[in-house]
Order: C-alpha cells, then sequence, then structure tokens
C-alpha cells in the first residue's frame, strides 16, 4: 500500500495513525521486537539507532515531569522558577538540537541507503520523512513556546501560568508525535539493519 492518495495520507499522518500498514512490516514479522536484544545480527549501528531513540525518549519524558511538577508547585514559589530554568534549558536545547541533527544524518544518509536495500519500503520511507517535516515544525513551536515561557519567567514568574500551560500543550504535541515516529522508524530500520547486516 503506497500512500499516495489523499485518503492515505490522512489516515497514515502522524497525528492521527497507531502503527504502519502490514505491508511494511514483513521484515518485523521476521524480526519481531521481542527478539531484538542479543540478535546475533543486531549490528553497531542498530544498537546505536535504538540508544540514540532510547535516549530521547528519556529526555523528553524528564522534561515533560519537570515541566507538570513544576507548574504544579507555584511559578512563583521562591527560587523556583531559576531552579527550573537552569535544569529545563540546556536539557530541552539538547533534545530539539540532537533530534534536528538525527533526522538530518537519516535523511540524507541512512534512507536513501535503505530505499537501495529494500525498494518495496520505498513508502514507508517516504511517510518517515514526511514525518521529519511534521516534526521539525513541532521542534519550532516548541522551541518558540520555550522562549517565551523563559521571557515571562524573567519578567513575572506569578503571571506565567497562561505562558506555561501553552508551552506544556506544545511540547506534548511535539512528545507525542515523536514518540509515534520513533515507534514507526524502529518497526521498519530495526528489521532492515538485521537483515542486511549494515
Amino acid at each position: 500500500m503506497a500512500p499516495d492518495d489523499t485518503a492515505d495520507r490522512q489516515t497514515l499522518d502522524l497525528d492521527r495513525r497507531d502503527g504502519l500498514p502490514a505491508e511494511w512490516l514483513a521484515l518485523l514479522e521476521r524480526h519481531p521486537r521481542a527478539g531484538w536484544p542479543g540478535h546475533p545480527d543486531l549490528g553497531m549501528t542498530a544498537q546505536f539507532w535504538l540508544e540514540r531513540h532510547a535516549a530521547f525518549r528519556r529526555l523528553g519524558a524528564a522534561l515533560q515531569d519537570a515541566t507538570e511538577k513544576f507548574r504544579g508547585g507555584g511559578l512563583a514559589a521562591p527560587g523556583s522558577s531559576e531552579d527550573f530554568q537552569a535544569w529545563f534549558t540546556p536539557r530541552l536545547q539538547l533534545l530539539l538540537s540532537e533530534l534536528i541533527g538525527h533526522h538530518q544524518i537519516e535523511d540524507l544518509h541512512y534512507f536513501p541507503l535503505f530505499r537501495r536495500a529494500e525498494p518495496r519500503l520505498v513508502s514507508g520511507f517516504e511517510l518517515l520523512d514526511r514525518d521529519h517535516k511534521t516534526l521539525h515544525l513541532s521542534l519550532v513551536e516548541t522551541a518558540e513556546a520555550a522562549n517565551a515561557l523563559l521571557q515571562a519567567l524573567a519578567r513575572a514568574p506569578e503571571d506565567a501560568e497562561g505562558t506555561a500551560a501553552a508551552y506544556a500543550q506544545t511540547s506534548a504535541r511535539l512528545l507525542t508525535r515523536m514518540a509515534r515516529h520513533l515507534d514507526d522508524e524502529e518497526d521498519l530500520v530495526i528489521p532492515l539493519l538485521i537483515k542486511h547486516q549494515f
């Protein structure tokens, strides 16, 4: 199934889908997730890929947890704004910059290689490319919302609840999209890497 028409594109939209079409998952059936740990053909590239994705998930969850705790604890509590900003800013910058770099390497190097190795999965890698464009917009929106929050906290933490809520909503959308994309990307990429022993 190639998502060429409007209906297919809508069904496979990053905000709507709950997985990939079965037609793209033949390699996953041969190499299911449960068998990845310790698989003799799970090479260094696949291990690195999974480690990077796990790091993105951990950092995203930590940022979300810290934001919720900060909002729940009162934005204007003495010292809390400064402590939150000192912890939050470098970690958010790290997440956003690392995601951008990871996607660029995939788009420019790995995905073209994978398309040649598995032509039947070209549509799947085109979908992942579209995901990257959607995620990039979310990254920009999240950075803008974070900057607005930091500016509001610098002016008057006690008045920053609306800005904090807007950031939390924007960030949650990014993290939801990221989680869906990472899962789907792994379902295509890791079995391919196992098969071809890249």
